[in-house]
């Protein structure tokens, strides 16, 4: 996908956007809500459920509710 060219995560640790179960998400929040091409990672994460982690500024619960509630 061409958008992710232009994603802020490829510049820091992966691993950010990746956190333990209970693990703290903050800092990798705070890249996606500078990034520019957040709106296409959260569209691309909402197309494909099965997607771990963070993804447009989203962890993976807020994602299914966001299913839930479409």
């Amino acid at each position: 996908m061409e958008w992710m060219d232009n994603a802020l995560c490829r510049e820091v640790d992966y691993e950010l956007f990746f956190p333990d179960v209970g693990g703290n998400s903050k800092t990798a929040r705070k890249v996606c809500n500078r990034c520019e091409v957040k709106t296409e990672c959260l569209a691309f994460a909402l197309t494909f459920p099965s997607m771990i982690g963070i993804w447009g500024g989203t962890t993976e619960k807020q994602r299914r509710l966001m299913k839930q509630e479409a």
